[in-house]
């Protein structure tokens, strides 16, 4: 069948395995969880991980999905192919279904063809697979089930066709199936030597998973085989769309037309390049800040930023004046915001996100050209360029490799390209050990077999700070064991508590479990693992404390309503936040503690003080009216429909609590349910009234584009106050003023001091340029030697700040006529920095960044940049001033 559509196509597939008994399973976010191993998501299977294992249990055996798939660091990294081949993307989607132990081989190859026969109608004629060397009863198959012949099924020895989880654990060999794209384009059949041409084409991987990796040599039967498959849905859809390149088929063209119609102008056989690298890296980018990624310098914000940064250089190169990327967020969303509907809620944040990115990236882009045109001056035609600068303009401003080669190619110059490489080996390497990995460490195994065995913890902290509980399980230095005696610390499982497990940025609840026989357990911290099993973690304090103990459970109620109290007024100050501020604004990242919270969200700028008064007015304007607080439990997709907020990158299940607070939309105009209304598991005052108070304490940046809050409530923000006002009153004091005029008074001293600073500055330069440590001069002009026919004012001096000393060297010039001025301005901790400035009517004969880098390695430095006629730089060794003026003095008198 000739499909419309990608979109078509998903549903087509889905709804195929849904027929034959597959649960669809929403993809997974971008970000792994529970998997340390991964950068990105980048393959159906990822989420399924612990089920093929056996460690983790679904209430289903057979699944499908349409999983969103990010291949741009580490190990899979197509990001410098993308745009220039047919088919490399950052950012795919992974169609796949899955057994756990239900059909195998043969069910696996019926599904497989009767889909892309009967429902995609591939003729079979322009199809063939491939099995692993030594499957038989694949191979076998294929012939029953399609009718193949021996020469279309083609036998791989490699591990091309056998794939593996790791060194150990489940594997299995690969069924490929592809097909002939015709003879008019080059290539030949998987195994012969013309492979790697574009004729025939991979389109779906068929993983029988039935044998376990024990050690490199051993590998044995698995009892319950499974099958992982995995079809790219963007080759699916060239090929049924009949199209060469992936950027040919209706999405990516309806994304290209919507970036020609931004930029007046269509793509050409020059520019097509461009104009698919926007496209594919608008996708990744959406994508990846819609799961909770943000651009940063380290770890998956850094990949984001190359990205980001990688599609807004294409679109300088277009000819882009303004901000580009953020203009096309509509279109993304446009086309795949049904099938995704995370990226219809982040809509707001992706493109304030991008846009943000996007203005820095053009200042940086002007900052990077003018150090290239700084560091290639003294080059002339035939040299190289040094690799290691060209990778930091590429590492920290975001210029590709090609692109300095182009800036440079006018002049002649090369670049240093094997330097460039071990520059780019080194940074991928320190990439590697420093990006933060996610979920469950190995360690934390003994987890899983826990949650099997005794489910969910009962959560009783939403009604109650006290309760009884039975001791299902203890767990001491990652090993289950049966007691824990007094002084030892350990983790406890109870059958059920009233203790809040540390999530959602609120910290866990701490208190006592007590039994009998004196027992006493002190509870430190409440971690919540795999979801629902809550850990108390703790020590004995008295008696002992055994497996089936039922104990009584109290927790810390002084301490948890503290927390809740700056629960309730975070979810406050976000309201707050989003109304001063506007609808981009985006949770990040909380703490809930007993004595403050802090509140991390997306803002491009600092927030002014009238913008935090007012944030902060409204709050307390909620906390004053003392409304109730509800709560209630209700579909995840009818609590967004009613505009409940929920965290971008969150994974919620199909019931969600929802927290509401302040007026009704009745009384207020707001949200029909409150407000404020959220996703969350937290717990939350009574009425706001309970807050007492909410006072702002401070405003910071966090990462680029990232703001954070940090506030107090009820008598914590009382004491703040108190000692604030206490503080205000000892300042008024010792200024001899009143409260009222300390901000005047301040600003007359501060007025004075900045007048007096200047006239001490003026002072130290006039009696710098006018005598000390330099060459004797009868001259009016102190310092000033004859070189030659040439004039060298040197001179070095202390107590002068760096900023100055250029404004030192125009005086000079202006003071000697023609010459040279070379100023060593050596620091109080012993470095220096040192100027050289040559008149206009010499530059010809002395350029004045050659004679500065003299001088900077007579002081220990290296390098130093400037212009012909005025230059800087420093070194390390101040005691060497005389040494680097002599320096400068030799290399004029030999030039």
């Amino acid at each position: 069948m000739n499909m419309s559509g990608v979109n078509e196509i998903r549903s087509t597939f889905l709804n195929f395995f849904a027929e034959n008994g597959h649960e669809i399973v929403p993809s997974s976010p971008l970000v792994p969880r529970n998997d340390p191993t991964l950068m990105f998501t980048n393959a159906g299977m990822v989420q399924f991980k612990n089920v093929f294992t056996g460690v983790e249990k679904r209430p289903y055996q057979r699944a499908t999905t349409s999983q969103k798939c990010v291949r741009a660091g580490g190990k899979h990294n197509d990001l410098d192919n993308v745009g220039y081949t047919a088919r490399h993307l950052t950012f795919f989607e992974m169609l796949g279904n899955f057994s756990f132990g239900d059909y195998f081989k043969e069910r696996a190859i019926e599904l497989a063809w009767k889909l892309i026969t009967s429902e995609f109608g591939l003729k079979k004629d322009k199809l063939l697979v491939t099995v692993y060397h030594t499957d038989d009863e694949a191979h076998g198959l294929w012939k029953k089930i399609a009718g193949f012949s021996d020469d279309r099924i083609i036998r791989i020895p490699t591990s091309d066709n056998f794939w593996a989880m790791g060194d150990t654990g489940p594997c299995g060999p690969c069924s490929e199936i592809f097909i002939d794209r015709g003879e008019h384009i080059w290539g030949g059949p998987p195994g012969s030597p013309e492979e790697d041409g574009d004729r025939f084409l991979e389109f779906w991987n068929l993983v029988f998973m039935q044998f376990e990796q024990v050690t490199k040599e051993e590998r044995q039967p698995l009892p319950r085989p499974s099958i992982d498959t995995g079809m790219g849905l963007e080759r699916m859809a060239c090929i049924l769309q009949g199209v060469e390149s992936v950027f040919e088929t209706d999405l990516f063209k309806n994304l290209i037309d919507a970036t020609a119609s931004a930029l007046g102008t269509g793509p050409t056989e020059q520019t097509v390049a461009s104009f698919r690298v926007i496209a594919d890296h608008l996708r990744s980018s959406a994508f990846l800040v819609a799961d909770g990624v943000l651009p940063s310098n380290e770890g998956r914000g850094y990949v984001l930023r190359r990205i980001m940064r990688r599609a807004m250089r294409h679109a300088q190169l277009l000819g882009a004046k303004e901000p580009l990327m953020h203009r096309l967020v509509w279109a993304l969303v446009r086309e795949m915001g049904q099938a995704y509907p995370d990226l219809m809620r982040a809509e707001n944040l992706i493109e304030e996100t991008l846009r943000l990115e996007e203005s820095r990236f053009r200042k940086t882009l002007s900052r990077g050209l003018a150090i290239l045109d700084e560091k290639s001056a003294s080059l002339k035609k035939g040299d190289m360029f040094d690799g290691d600068v060209a990778f930091t303009l590429y590492d920290t401003y975001g210029f590709p490799l090609d692109l300095t080669q182009d800036a440079l190619k006018s002049r002649g110059i090369g670049v240093d390209q094997a330097a460039f490489t071990d520059a780019m080996e080194r940074q991928k390497a320190k990439a590697r050990e420093s990006w933060k990995g996610s979920g469950e460490a190995a360690s934390e195994a003994i987890w899983f077999p826990l949650r099997e065995k005794l489910g969910a913890t009962e959560f009783l902290g939403y009604e109650t700070e006290s309760a009884e509980g039975v001791v299902s399980a203890l767990v001491k230095d990652g090993q289950e064991v049966t007691g824990l005696k007094a002084g030892e610390t350990g983790a406890i499982v109870l059958n059920q508590t009233p203790f809040y497990a540390e999530s959602g940025g609120q910290v866990g609840d701490t208190g006592v479990l007590s039994g009998e026989g004196g027992l006493k357990f002190r509870v430190t911290d409440m971690q919540k693992k795999l979801g629902d099993l809550f850990v108390h973690i703790g020590t004995v304090e008295s008696g002992e404390l055994k497996l089936g103990a039922a104990l009584q459970l109290e927790v810390d109620h002084s301490r948890r309503s503290s927390i809740r109290a700056h629960h309730s007024a975070t979810h406050l100050i976000h309201e707050a936040l989003r109304q001063v501020l506007g609808d981009h604004i985006a949770q990040r990242g909380s703490l809930v503690a007993p004595d403050r919270l802090r509140f991390d969200f997306v803002h491009p700028k600092p927030i002014t003080a009238e913008e935090l008064s007012r944030v902060e007015d409204i709050a307390n304007d909620v906390v004053l009216e003392n409304d109730e607080v509800t709560t209630r439990i209700m579909g995840v997709d009818e609590a967004r429909e009613a505009g409940a907020r929920a965290l971008f990158g969150e994974k919620y299940g199909d019931e969600v609590r929802v927290v509401s607070m302040g007026r009704t939309a009745r009384e207020r105009g707001a949200n029909a349910l409150g407000w404020s209304v959220e996703l969350c598991g937290g717990t939350h005052v009574k009425r706001t009234g309970d807050i007492g108070l909410i006072t702002l304490t401070s405003e910071s940046a966090v990462a680029s584009g990232v703001r954070r809050i940090e506030a107090l409530t009820g008598n914590y923000a009382r004491k703040h106050a108190n000692d604030t006002m206490a503080l205000a009153k000892t300042a008024a004091n010792e200024l001899r003023t009143s409260l009222d005029d300390v901000p005047a008074r301040i600003a007359a001293l501060m007025e004075e001091r900045k007048k007096l600073e200047r006239e001490l500055s003026d002072a130290r330069k006039k009696l710098a340029m006018g005598g000390g440590a330099s060459a004797g001069s009868n001259g009016a002009a102190a310092g000033v030697r004859e070189v030659g026919d040439v004039k060298l004012m040197a001179r070095a001096v202390e107590g002068i700040e760096m900023k100055d000393l250029k404004s030192l060297a125009d005086d000079g010039k202006k003071q000697i006529g023609s010459g040279v001025v070379a100023i060593v301005g050596v620091t109080e901790d012993g470095k220096a920095g040192v100027v050289v400035g040559v008149t206009q009517d010499l530059t010809a004969r002395f350029n004045a960044v050659n004679l500065v880098r003299i001088a900077s390695e007579a002081l220990g430095g290296k390098g130093g940049g400037g212009r012909p006629d005025m230059a800087q730089a420093g070194g390390p060794d101040g005691a060497k001033a005389a040494a680097a003026l002599s320096a400068i003095e030799k290399a004029m008198a030999g030039a």
